[in-house]
């Protein structure tokens, strides 16, 4: 779902200019998420997590410190996502399949200068359409895919947001804490962004595991060797 739901922030940008480079870029997107999508059983375990999700949040009903307007359109949104989903007929992206033009450019894009206009005249000759023309393939080519990507936007954004902040300090660039049965599908970290240092994870149901490598992009990968401020959410939406 986190890849999905990058590959769909890039591709909504690509699609909002007007220049053919970044439709080029847009369509390559396009193919990425073809490629993420294609698992059998996506579109069944989004369905699963959607149907769970009502039936955590309907048991909040009557409860005073939850606002009954604020539930029920975060309920009515999983339903309205969830039967978006069972619109979907047949499998993930075969609209995209069955385009023998898009296919053929898929194809030649999966090599090192494949799609140049004198390999794809046909290609070449769409680049230099009007933008309008341009983004309203586009759009029609990703619209099939917005069940999809609106499923996962409600579930990703109810897990961000079941999490409790922690605030920690990893000294001398690592960190360990002990999970004592706690479990989190998501760990979301967060530090102070001019720090030159990039958070690398790793995790058991035993301990969590932090270690912040200096941010030296041209050198052997080494510790941040200086305490480092970072909040960390544990989250889970079980």
């Amino acid at each position: 779902m986190l890849r999905l739901e990058d590959l769909f922030q890039r591709i909504t940008r690509f699609i909002s200019s007007s220049e053919s480079a970044d439709h080029h870029a847009a369509l390559s997107v396009l193919f990425e998420i073809l490629e993420v999508a294609s698992r059998a059983d996506l579109k069944s375990e989004i369905l699963q997590e959607l149907e769970r999700q009502k039936k955590i949040l309907n048991a909040l009903h009557n409860n005073p410190q939850i606002s009954e307007e604020a539930l029920d359109a975060v309920l009515s949104e999983l339903e309205n996502n969830g039967a978006q989903l069972l619109e979907m007929n047949g499998k993930i992206g075969q609209h995209l399949r069955d385009d023998e033009w898009l296919m053929g450019i898929k194809q030649r894009a999966c090599i090192p200068g494949g799609v140049c206009e004198f390999d794809l005249p046909s290609y070449h000759y769409w680049q230099h359409q009007s933008a309008i023309t341009r983004r309203a393939n586009l759009d029609a080519w990703v619209t099939p895919f917005l069940p999809l990507q609106n499923g996962i936007a409600i579930l990703l954004k109810l897990l961000r947001e079941s999490g409790k902040l922690h605030h920690f300090v990893a000294h001398q660039g690592t960190f360990q804490q002990m999970q004592g049965g706690r479990v989190a599908q998501l760990l979301r970290i967060t530090l102070d962004q001019t720090l030159p240092c990039i958070p690398e994870v790793s995790a058991n149901k035993y301990a969590l595991n932090i270690r912040f490598v200096a941010a030296n992009f041209t050198a052997k990968t080494s510790l941040y060797e200086h305490d480092v401020e970072f909040d960390l959410t544990f989250c889970s939406s079980q």
